[in-house]
């Protein structure tokens, strides 16, 4: 008996994405918006209006936060939730996790707009929402995440388009790297310490913070390439072969590429070695997609010159194969050591967030306005205008960050013909010289946000008065059949899957193992490779319907996907978690910090003070010829969370500990330019008037106790009276320097802190214990 396919029109949930699309450009509005701020701040320091609120430490990450999680996100989501639906030719599977997604994800970002300015951090760029967020964020997701994979189950489409590849190995990974680098232990419900310390801490850090670059910024932007940019073309994508490769490699070798942010620092050097090599690998995979991207427009280079969806389509391609052009380029050490701490690295950063991200979300709204509205673009010619001064901006914006990091880095590493002696050892020089850069800087970023304020505008001129519609399709749906098989035959029992998982096996025991076990497992991999060609000869498969056997099910893909990625985070981040502090330090160790230190050192965390200092001295001669000897791994191993930075506006901080007296510290803060003029640092008041948090400092003490700090057993009086005995000693100092305050400030705190900057212990480092005992 033959069951005939039923006709069935279904309508689309296009409602969720014309929510998303609105969030987004919202957001992009007031993201942009702090930016061209904090840019205007680093111009005219007078723009932090001396608020606790408004200073650039405080602003910088509501800017980056709002940046990627708030407009991007919200515009991945729309662009997601549209292409899947008529990708898989099914509705999104649940209104209400449809629903609870976007207002989960809108009051997440509400929260972290509350919570940033306010100074409730944890202290650790891309990742700074404190812990009830966090956990709302990781709820949320696992929402998307549920809502995703139930529609494509229901899918009445056979096969997985390339842009799904892209959204699952989003979906996954992101998970992964979210969760473990947000793993923390409350003080309080607005405090936490994370789990990580010190290298470790670095480590797990800019493993997240480089594929949150990766698999948010780019994965997902890439799906959305594969599906809008050929729409709006109308043509196919160049290469299917092609974007297989492209993904594959991509998902692959991204996750390995993290530690070339710590370049030259004390991470080990293996690992250093290993974020270069894959870093310069990506070039390639990067490539592969710009040019399969860009190659789709051929026979289409006409529509450019009045299409501006087109134009904001290729300019986006072509940033972001400028983006992975420099990248792999700033990875290599020799280069990374001019760059890395300078504005040449926020240029890079903006061009692809910018110039990628921003301009393909701006030729997806453009694209899916009239779609969600059944009405044509209200005007074409507003949204050209856009295109131009956006492109303008954003390259005065990167150009003038390009010159301005070349010559920080250059006039920062320069010596006399000596060599010992450094040519510019005032650091503010580097400041001054550039501050007419941060005047185009501000302008372009300016801008950039006049264009984004005219799509605003142009949407709402298009949707006013509209109809918003939902888009259908008709589809023919074949009932289940009862003996149709479902088990392990048409999910893992596959050929991809079996040799790659295979594959993956005896790599890993090559890898990993030595002497016959090594041998067994080489022998096993090229026993593999015979067996596969020895297979496909014989069932006379080839290799498209190999793979096209792999999508039929998501499952086994979802599974190889996240192999794929898993692997890069083991082998960097396990070796690196599971070594004995104690046995590595270089022959140094930090003394750990007194209760009335570290309460000082929460209070230059909750001021973002690494936003422009870092505390890691680099093995180069201009670091060591300006800071002192070069950081060792035994300095920072009781810092939760590590503080060696990523951007140098102000020098470095990790020998700052007796470089200058009390009372210079204590003038600085409340106006850096009596002490250093031509500073551009904000002035800090309140932090002579505010008190502070004494009563919060046993349940902290506590929890550093729990992750290995050495903090002496006391009872809340001894705490205090530890507290209080080291604050009338600075107040004292203060006072004999002409200087008087009362001893409970919150400035007494933060100078304890910045006196105990560099304090450290000579070990044995092959036999080295923990002390007992704070010192």
């Amino acid at each position: 008996m033959t069951n005939n396919p039923t006709k069935t029109v279904i309508e689309f949930d296009d409602r969720t994405v014309r929510h998303f699309m609105v969030a987004s450009i919202f957001w992009a509005i007031v993201a942009m918006l702090v930016g061209v701020v904090i840019a205007t701040q680093l111009a005219f320091w007078q723009v932090n209006l001396n608020s606790p609120y408004l200073t650039f430490g405080r602003l910088r990450p509501l800017h980056t936060n709002a940046a990627i999680f708030a407009f991007v996100g919200n515009m991945m989501f729309a662009g997601i939730y549209y292409s899947l639906q008529r990708l898989v030719k099914a509705r999104l599977a649940s209104d209400f996790l449809s629903k609870l997604h976007f207002w989960g994800w809108q009051a997440i970002i509400v929260a972290a707009a509350i919570t940033l300015p306010l100074g409730l951090t944890r202290g650790k760029e891309y990742a700074e929402l404190i812990w009830p967020i966090n956990i709302a964020v990781a709820l949320i997701w696992v929402v998307f995440a549920i809502n995703f994979f139930w529609t494509i189950a229901r899918r009445n489409e056979p096969s997985l388009y390339v842009a799904i590849w892209f959204y699952i190995a989003t979906i996954i990974t992101v998970a992964m790297l979210y969760i473990v680098n947000h793993l923390s232990l409350p003080t309080s419900f607005t405090h936490s310490y994370p789990v990580f310390g010190g290298v470790q801490d670095a480590l797990v850090e800019w493993w997240y913070g480089h594929n949150a670059v990766a698999f948010f910024l780019t994965t997902p932007i890439l799906g959305i390439m594969y599906y809008y940019l050929p729409k709006a073309a109308g043509r196919p994508v160049y290469s299917y072969r092609l974007s297989i490769v492209h993904f594959w490699s991509l998902v692959f070798v991204y996750i390995w590429a993290g530690p070339h942010h710590l370049l030259n620092t004390a991470l080990p050097s293996w690992l250093q070695s290993l974020g270069m090599i894959f870093s310069l690998m990506l070039w390639a995979p990067s490539w592969g997609g710009m040019l399969n991207g860009l190659l789709t427009l051929r026979g289409a280079w006409h529509q450019l010159r009045t299409d501006p969806v087109l134009k904001f389509f290729a300019a986006g391609v072509t940033f972001y194969g400028m983006a992975t052009f420099e990248g792999p380029l700033l990875a290599i050490k020799s280069v990374n050591a001019l760059s890395h701490y300078s504005d040449w690295t926020i240029g890079h950063v903006h061009s692809g967030t910018l110039g990628w991200n921003g301009f393909m979300a701006a030729g997806m709204f453009y694209w899916l306005a009239p779609r969600l509205w059944n009405r044509k673009l209200y005007s074409p010619s507003l949204a050209n205008m856009h295109f131009w001064l956006g492109l303008v901006g954003i390259l005065l914006y990167v150009a003038a960050m390009w010159v301005s990091g070349i010559t920080q880095g250059l006039m920062l590493s320069a010596t006399r013909e000596s060599g010992t002696v450094l040519a510019y050892p005032n650091f503010l020089d580097a400041v001054t010289s550039t501050k007419s850069l941060m005047h185009i800087r501000a302008l372009g970023g300016a801008m950039y946000l006049s264009g984004f304020i005219m799509l605003a505008w142009n949407i709402f001129k298009t949707a006013h008065g509209a109809e918003p519609v939902n888009g259908t399709i008709e589809v023919f749906v074949e009932p289940a059949h009862p003996a149709r098989p479902m088990g392990l035959k048409r999910g893992f029992i596959n050929a991809p899957v079996v040799y790659s998982m295979l594959y993956v096996l005896f790599a890993v025991g090559w890898a990993a193992t030595s002497g016959i076990y090594s041998a067994f497992s080489f022998v096993g991999i090229f026993s593999i490779s015979l067996a596969l060609l020895i297979h496909k000869d014989v069932s006379k498969a080839t290799w498209n319907q190999w793979y096209e056997q792999l999508l039929e099910n998501s499952l086994p893909f979802t599974a190889l996907t996240t192999l794929a990625v898993v692997i890069g985070g083991i082998v960097q981040i396990v070796p690196t978690i599971i070594v004995n502090k104690a046995e590595c330090i270089e022959g140094v160790r930090q003394i750990p910090y007194t209760p009335l230190e570290l309460a000082g050192r929460d209070i230059y965390v909750r001021e973002g003070c690494y936003n422009c200092h870092s505390q890691m001295i680099r093995t180069l001669v201009g670091d060591v010829l300006r800071y002192g000897a070069y950081s060792k791994l035994g300095e920072s191993i009781y810092d939760y969370p590590f503080q060696w930075g990523s951007k140098r506006t102000g020098p470095d901080l990790a020998r700052e500990g007796g470089k200058y007296p009390s009372i210079w510290h204590f003038h600085h803060m409340r106006d850096p330019r009596q002490i250093s003029p031509g500073s551009i640092m904000p002035n800090y008041p309140w932090l002579y008037t505010q008190k502070t948090e004494v009563d919060l400092l046993p349940h902290k003490i506590e929890v550093q106790r729990r992750l290995g700090v050495p903090f002496a057993e006391q009872t809340p009086e001894e705490l205090t009276q530890c507290v209080t005995i080291q604050e009338q000693t600075i107040a004292a100092d203060l006072k004999a320097a002409g200087a008087e305050i009362p001893p409970d400030r919150e400035i007494v705190a933060l100078i304890s802190y910045l006196q105990k900057l560099g304090k450290s212990e000579k070990v044995n480092s092959t036999s080295a214990q923990a002390p007992t005992a704070s010192k």
